[in-house]
């Protein structure tokens, strides 16, 4: 139906940046609203960002804003998450996360599609 696949995570240093990638496959991302989590060892999945279907509308978690940018290009049927000024809490495992019709996407129990995964290291 909806696949998500992540890219782009790796090993940076504290403040650095990294973007992740999210390809969707089986259907555009016109109708989908995507939101990004992440999730570190012995840790709840949390939100970090989301965006409406148009890419519009936009939020963040607390601990994102002003670091991080969510967006879209819908006819390459990808969103991204640019990641500035990263910090070493920021390292987890990173999620695209989507459900479709869904105006904003802001708790992982509204999500029906999820990536795999893609990991972000932050070292000191």
């Amino acid at each position: 139906q909806v696949q998500l696949v992540e890219s782009g995570g790796g090993l940076v240093q504290a403040g650095g940046s990294l973007r992740l990638s999210c390809e969707a496959s089986g259907r555009t991302l016109s109708n989908l609203a995507m939101g990004w989590f992440r999730q570190a060892p012995g840790k709840e999945r949390e939100f970090v960002a989301s965006s409406s279907p148009s890419g519009v509308n936009t939020y963040y978690a607390d601990s994102a804003k002003g670091r991080f940018t969510i967006s879209r290009d819908n006819a390459k049927n990808t969103g991204y998450l640019q990641m500035n000024s990263l910090k070493p809490e920021d390292t987890a495992i990173y999620y695209c996360a989507g459900r479709m019709y869904e105006t904003y996407l802001t708790r992982a129990s509204r999500v029906n599609y999820w990536g795999q995964g893609t990991q972000v290291t932050v070292s000191p």
